[in-house]
Parts: C-alpha cells; sequence; structure tokens
C-alpha cells in the first residue's frame, strides 16, 4: 500500500508540473479556445490510434457491442464520451434498485500528451459503492485507511467521474467462477465535461482502460 501511494505521489508531482506550465498558456485562452483545442486533441487522438467511431444507432443494432477487431468505440451524443467494450464481463448487470460495492482497476492517460497519468495495474484496485437508480448510475469511491483510492487521492473528491458511470448501463458487473469467465473490460475516451476535477477545470480530455467486478 505505502509503494502504491508514493508511485502515485511521484506521478502526481511530475504531472503538477506539466499542469503549471500548461496552465500559464491557457489563461490566455477563451473557454470556447480550450474546448476548440480539446475537440481537435480528441480527434487526433482517434486518428492516431486507429478508432472507427460508430453511431449510438449502430451500436444498439448489435446488441450494444463494440467491434474490437475493428477498433470500434461509439459515440454517446448526449455526453460526449467515446465508448469501446472490450468484453461485457460474466454475472449481471446491476439491477434497478440495487447498491453494490465494484472494483475497478485503472489506467489513465492525458489525452492531449497521450501519456500516462494514473494507474491502478495490475494489482490494485479503486472500489466504488454504485447505485441503479431507474438507469441512472451514481457512485463515490471508497477512499479509507484499508481501501485507498488513487483517482479520490488524486483528486480529493470521492465523486465517481460521470464518464465512468457511462458503461455500467451496458455491462455485467460479476464475479468469475471459471477461467474462461472475463470482467467487463471497456476504453473510453472522456471529455472534460464529464471527467474529474481537474479534467473540467482545465478542459482536459482523459482516456481510461477499465476493468469492472463485483465486490463482496
Amino acid at each position: 500500500m505505502k509503494n502504491l501511494r508514493n508511485s502515485g505521489m511521484m506521478l502526481l508531482a511530475a504531472f503538477a508540473l506539466i499542469s503549471v506550465l500548461l496552465g500559464s498558456c491557457k489563461k490566455y485562452e477563451t473557454y470556447a479556445e480550450q474546448k476548440e483545442n480539446e475537440v481537435n486533441a480528441i480527434k487526433s487522438y482517434i486518428a492516431k490510434k486507429g478508432i472507427k467511431v460508430i453511431s449510438e444507432s449502430e451500436f444498439f443494432a448489435k446488441d450494444s457491442t463494440t467491434d474490437v477487431d475493428e477498433n470500434e468505440y461509439v459515440l454517446f451524443n448526449s455526453s460526449g464520451v467515446y465508448m469501446q467494450i472490450v468484453h461485457k464481463g460474466c454475472g449481471s448487470k446491476i439491477k434497478n434498485g440495487e447498491t453494490v460495492k465494484v472494483l475497478c482497476r485503472f489506467e489513465e492517460r492525458y489525452v492531449m500528451t497521450d501519456s500516462l497519468r494514473l494507474t491502478s495495474l495490475p494489482r490494485y484496485t479503486d472500489n466504488m459503492i454504485v447505485t441503479n437508480n431507474n438507469g441512472t448510475m451514481t457512485a463515490t469511491f471508497i477512499n479509507t485507511q484499508t481501501q485507498y483510492s488513487q483517482m479520490a487521492s488524486a483528486y480529493n473528491t470521492t465523486s465517481v467521474p460521470s464518464g465512468w458511470l457511462v458503461p455500467l448501463s451496458y455491462i455485467k458487473v460479476g464475479r468469475p467462477v471459471s477461467e474462461t469467465d472475463h470482467v467487463a473490460e471497456v476504453n473510453i475516451i472522456v471529455p472534460h465535461t464529464q471527467g474529474h476535477t481537474y479534467a473540467t477545470q482545465n478542459v482536459a480530455p482523459y482516456f481510461y482502460h477499465l476493468t469492472f467486478q463485483r465486490g463482496l
């Protein structure tokens, strides 16, 4: 746990320096200019990674799946989140009215520079409590002495980014019971409006590789 905290602190310190330098430039930009830069950065990232963007209608027509071999991502127009489902997962979806503990492993990359920001891979998890309220997911990170959350500690809030909740309507969150079972695994590109506090304040998009597993 100590090594996890130390590695997280080192990444944050390095990124803080970059943030100061970027912030000195961004303070001269209007919000409209920052949003335009974000849109261009996401478009550039999509082109660089060879991502094929499909519409929501195409996504739903294919039983809410994305073709990983074609590197497909669906764009949700209402949120601006791009999502690729690598594995839908085992077990069952989070039911309406249900509150569950979800174990997440993640890698967070800053889209503007395609650089690593934070990671819990391969061993650690960020744990959160998720509730399904008539199809609307809400969640908070658990950040205690025994259950350390890198995301909560890095961004000084237990609020889960809205972008992280988008996949939960389309995947199963269970626990593997056989060698052929997979936990749910997704890739998402999250614009600042659906991100954490730093993303919102700095109009910064992020990429996440996420896995979800039901906790006990």
